[in-house]
């Protein structure tokens, strides 16, 4: 049912030009010699270069030509300088309308291949959330600025370790292939040390080495030599009612308690975002927050809080989740996805990323946490 409908929306466009020549050549016979409807059949290649390719507006633009050579034979005009003046414009707006759908149609393919490579970098960089990790179910949201990359400068990732589950949310400065490659080295050193650093301030630490030798050898344009990345990361242990966290330059992370209660987990001491660092392995503030049993966690980019609406209000993100009352991370996700696209009018300015956590029943089974999903 949903295949067959645009397909029968598309035949019935192709139907309009069609309909619009035999209109104008019946009016055109039907009225007196003196009016002459012959021009109008112009308007068909022209209409049907919106909707269809090349080869069908070409021939459109072709028996529209016929036509006019048949109403100008029927009237005994044929050979008169205004006809033949009407058949040369109506072939040279063919031949033009045929090369912008000719053009348009390498551009859409172009298009094609472009969202096709974002798509598979998306799945390379931006590993599927599991649902359920541990005690944990979790949710993920990317919504990217430029519809055709549909990927950024934002990341966000999740290992599990043996005693708990560590996340990063995080924002390289900047736009397009540059972002793209600081988030990635990010994220995969992230991936390497979470699982092997026993201390979240030692994980920090060491995302900072890695992001300082990255961006440092990024190359000596001056946008490469201001690159960052803006990160929060987190770990929550199942055995403990509580996360920590530690902040680089990044929007704290929002507690939704089960009694309706919003919290800002704001850092005592945030530090700067990685790759400005410079800071000893100790220097890493590392702050802990009570997440019981049935809170939800919400991790986000300042693409979520820095949204503007036509009146350059920012989106208002904890009061927005204030007010609902949803208890599960995806339909918290889809709920603040649908609400935020439509506080910016269908177009964020800046990519957008969201991680929902939301803490059930603590695991104590050895045996579900070996069979706890790895990401």
């Amino acid at each position: 049912m949903g295949a067959d409908g645009p397909r029968q929306l598309g035949q019935a466009l192709l139907l309009i030009p069609l309909g619009l020549i035999l209109l104008i050549m019946l009016a055109d016979l039907l009225t007196p010699t003196s009016i002459h409807l012959g021009p109008l059949l112009v308007a068909a290649p022209a209409i049907t270069a919106a909707f269809a390719g090349p080869w069908f507006t070409g021939g459109i633009g072709l028996l529209a030509i016929v036509v006019e050579v048949l109403i100008g034979a029927h009237n005994g005009r044929l050979g008169t300088q205004t006809v033949q003046a009407e058949l040369g414009g109506m072939a040279v707006v063919t031949v033009f309308v045929v090369l912008f759908c000719l053009v348009r149609e390498r551009e859409r393919r172009r298009l094609v291949q472009v969202r096709s490579v974002a798509e598979t970098v998306q799945r390379a960089l931006l590993r599927p959330l599991p649902e359920r990790v541990g005690p944990l179910r979790i949710a993920s949201a990317y919504l990217a600025a430029e519809a055709e990359a549909q990927i950024g400068g934002d990341i966000y990732g999740a290992v599990r370790t043996a005693s708990g589950t560590r996340l990063i949310v995080g924002d390289a400065r900047g736009k397009g292939l540059a972002a793209i490659s600081d988030a990635a080295v990010l994220l995969g050193a992230f991936r390497e040390v979470a699982r092997r650093r026993p201390e979240l301030r030692e994980i920090v630490a060491d995302l900072e080495d890695s992001a300082r030798v990255s961006l440092g050898e990024a190359g000596p344009e001056p946008d490469c030599a201001e690159s960052f990345v803006t990160a929060v990361i987190v770990d929550i242990p199942d055995d403990k009612p509580v996360v920590t966290a530690v902040s680089c330059g990044h929007p704290p992370p929002m507690l939704l308690r089960r009694d309706g209660r919003v919290m800002s987990l704001d850092s005592d001491r945030p530090a700067p975002p990685l790759g400005l660092g410079g800071l000893g392995r100790q220097g890493f503030s590392v702050s802990s927050f009570p997440f019981e049993e049935g809170d939800l966690l919400l991790l986000y980019t300042d693409g979520v809080v820095e949204a503007r609406d036509s009146a350059g209000e920012f989106y208002p993100l904890a009061a927005r989740v204030a007010s609902w009352a949803e208890a599960d991370p995806r339909a918290l996700l889809a709920r603040v996805c649908g609400d935020l696209l439509a506080h910016v009018g269908g177009r964020l300015g800046d990519d957008a990323a969201m991680i929902a956590i939301r803490r059930d029943a603590a695991v104590t089974s050895p045996e579900r946490r070996r069979g706890a999903a790895r990401t």
